[in-house]
């Protein structure tokens, strides 16, 4: 198991917004999958998490409604809104950019 990695700031609201392509998920089932999908290098921890999803909610990244979980648990499932989607494009091109400029710095041989 690879050791954990710190988020950069501003990850967060991306890496959620991403997650929930995928479809309408709990919070939980949120930090699971991106936990399970980094080899567990990254794990979201409850109180950076819920106050994120409460935030893009207001933003109206994100909607959410209540339902019954596999467990039969009550949880709030998180699905994208269309300014979600529009938010993750724009997230998505500002971090493949970011990623191509700092793989250049360390891919930078000594001249």
């Amino acid at each position: 198991m690879p050791a954990p990695v710190d988020l950069l700031q501003g990850t967060l609201d991306f890496l959620i917004l991403k997650t929930v392509t995928w479809g309408p998920m709990h919070g939980f089932e949120i930090s699971r999958w991106i936990k399970k999908t980094t080899d567990e290098a990254l794990e979201i921890e409850e109180g950076a998490l819920y106050p994120a999803l409460h935030r893009m909610e207001r933003r109206g990244w994100l909607e959410a409604e209540w339902a019954m979980t596999e467990q039969n648990r009550r949880a709030k499932y998180y699905r994208l809104t269309r300014a979600g989607r529009d938010r993750l494009r724009a997230q998505d091109g500002e971090w493949r950019r970011y990623v191509a400029v700092v793989g250049k710095i360390i891919a930078a041989a000594k001249g």
